[in-house]
């Protein structure tokens, strides 16, 4: 079973498990093809995040840490002399060392089974042949059209050939990434070492140590315009891009409701969506229902806790998570919810430690967005549904394509695979997204933007560091029972990721609802809390929610404080999952309907 975010990247993963690859062939082959069919949600620039376990050890999830580390010459110092108070949300300023193709190949020579020219060859005949382009595409150019034409060329050149934006369903190509793809290939096949693995990893140090490198660091000592509305360079060095590998770890977990929940550790976001569980671990389950009004109150309560303390301790530093996801410590942090919102920033307690409290910005205005209006940051941030303009209690915001300040966000990738044999992997690629940098000709993509999570203060343990990892949002789970892997799931949304996939959980492990069940049902997230993408605002008591979580839910919600924002019917959530029963080994993929681009299939 596959599901993924766009069809094609199901597709192809499913024959590759129809061809006899397992799951790792096929999660490999659909991540390359996600780089291609959602250029605005990812790219090979980029970074990603996966969770995995093998039929072999069924027991012993595991992380794919895709994330690359911020260049040695990237300094607090550095960015404050260049005029600058928060890390930009676009331009190579803000890229991390890039990390997903190096974590997909590593996943490839570790678990895989397949070559790789049989896993590169669905990306490779995109890239050269071309693919129907999405309206989603089409409108994240549009939105970005002006910066193209004013200040990246290159991306002008790859996304508007001929000065003509594409229309929806164009087949496009990539000629550039075509070449690299098949530089890379070559590579492998005139490696010394006569081994599958060998050539991988000659692929790998191509990369790392090869053209790529070259034509990334080349590319950067040329300034350009970023979000902030002004022009600097790059510091990332052939040194940055050598020195870092991708790797495997082990998962950090908690157990709820008899359930193993896996997730990766705090340089990564993921340890707050087990915080929440274990502080919602107390509640009877009639206050864990996500469709009335006393559920939705007490997850989004139980979720600014968690989220406040993700602010406060996450980073790629020792982070004290034994005494974070501790039960004696999740009852004082349950102490705190009540039948009102609460408006606050409360990260809690550490013996050892001082909580970081990140500056508390309710609004941000740059040089770019206070010339160019708030379509100038399109090319930043990760949410799905951006933030609104108004301050009004209640607001309501249009689907994401269709704002009305004409903002448009980076977003991100998910797929999910199981296998005949019990192997399952989810994993979330993202970054390098057609408007996070400007294109490298060469290349045929962009760098990311990942280093926008960090801070420019000194003591934060998320604060800008070379050589340490930006604490990503990217958030793939992996739910175990009764030592076998059951379900692998994820979803795009930055921040929202896991407040989404909590109401997943929820919805199946205490509401007994269906994989797909779960999926459609009405999804919401808080705002309360600073955000992680530039310009890094928070809505103190902000809750986003789909309409059809019910007009007398929602009123009751704003008579306990909460600050509503309606999204729309189907506007929130990209989750899509595969699930296994261990007694029958029977298999089911679910995807989200929203927007009519993901897609489950199997057999």
């Amino acid at each position: 079973m596959t599901a993924s975010t766009h069809w094609l990247a199901t597709a192809c993963a499913q024959a590759v498990l129809e061809r006899g690859g397992n799951a790792f062939d096929a999660a490999v082959a659909g991540a390359f093809v996600l780089h291609i069919v959602e250029p605005h949600l990812n790219g090979p620039g980029g970074d990603m995040t996966g969770v995995f376990v093998t039929a072999s050890e069924p027991d012993a999830p595991r992380i794919l840490m895709g994330q690359g580390p911020a260049p040695e010459n990237a300094t607090i110092e550095h960015y404050r002399c260049q005029g600058l108070d928060l890390v930009p949300g676009s331009g190579v300023l803000a890229a991390a060392v890039p990390g997903a193709v190096d974590a997909w190949l590593v996943l490839l020579r570790d678990y895989g089974t397949w070559e790789l020219p049989e896993v590169l060859a669905f990306a490779l005949g995109y890239a050269r042949d071309g693919h129907p382009i999405l309206g989603r595409v089409v409108a994240t150019i549009n939105s970005v059209a002006t910066l193209f034409a004013e200040h990246w060329p290159t991306s002008k050149a790859q996304w508007m050939p001929n000065g003509r934006l594409p229309q929806a369903g164009d087949l496009v190509t990539n000629a550039a990434w075509a070449r690299s793809l098949d530089r890379l290939l070559a590579a492998a096949a005139e490696s010394s070492v006569a081994t599958r693995e060998g050539r991988i990893d000659a692929a790998r140090l191509e990369w790392r140590e090869g053209f790529v490198a070259r034509a990334i660091v080349d590319f950067g000592r040329t300034a350009h315009r970023h979000s902030s509305g002004t022009d600097h360079a790059g510091v990332m060095t052939l040194a940055d891009l050598a020195g870092f590998e991708a790797d495997i770890e082990e998962a950090v977990t908690v157990e709820f409701r008899g359930y193993t929940i896996a997730k990766t550790g705090a340089w990564g976001q993921g340890p707050a969506l087990l915080a929440t569980l274990m502080i919602l671990d107390g509640f009877s389950d009639e206050y864990l229902d996500p469709s009335t009004a006393r559920g939705v109150h007490t997850i989004l309560e139980a979720q600014k806790l968690a989220i406040a303390d993700r602010e406060a301790y996450f980073g790629d530093t020792t982070v004290p998570l034994n005494y974070l996801l501790s039960s004696d410590y999740a009852a004082t942090r349950r102490a705190l919810i009540t039948d009102a919102a609460s408006h606050e920033f409360r990260p809690g307690t550490v013996p050892g430690h001082t909580p970081y409290h990140p500056v508390l910005r309710t609004e941000y205005t740059t040089e770019a967005l206070s010339e160019q209006g708030a379509g100038a940051s399109a090319g930043v941030g990760e949410p799905t549904v951006a933030a609104p303009a108004s301050a009004a209690p209640t607001r309501t915001v249009a689907e994401p394509e269709t704002l009305s300040t004409g903002e448009l966000r980076g977003d991100t990738c998910h797929i999910d695979v199981v296998d005949r044999w019990g192997n399952m992997v989810s994993a979330t690629p993202s970054g390098g997204w057609l408007q996070s940098s400007p294109t490298i000709p060469d290349l045929g993509f962009c760098l990311g933007s990942r280093l926008q999570m960090t801070w420019l203060e000194p003591g934060a343990p998320s604060a800008l560091t070379g050589g340490k990892r930006p604490r990503t949002t990217l958030t793939p789970t992996l739910v175990l029972k009764d030592g076998q892997a059951v379900t692998a799931l994820g979803s795009p949304g930055g921040d929202q990721q896991d407040q989404w996939q909590l109401l997943y959980l929820l919805r199946t492990i205490v509401g007994g609802y269906t994989p797909q069940q779960a999926i459609d049902a009405p999804a919401f997230h808080s705002t309360s809390f600073p955000g992680s993408f530039w310009p890094r605002t928070w809505e103190p008591g902000g809750a986003v929610v789909e309409n059809r979580l019910g007009e007398p839910v929602i009123t009751e919600l704003e008579q306990r404080g909460h600050r509503i924002t309606r999204a729309g019917d189907w506007a929130l959530g990209r989750i899509s999952a595969v699930t296994r029963e261990p007694q029958t080994g029977l298999l089911q993929a679910a995807a989200n309907p929203r927007g009519a681009q993901g897609y489950a299939a199997g057999r």
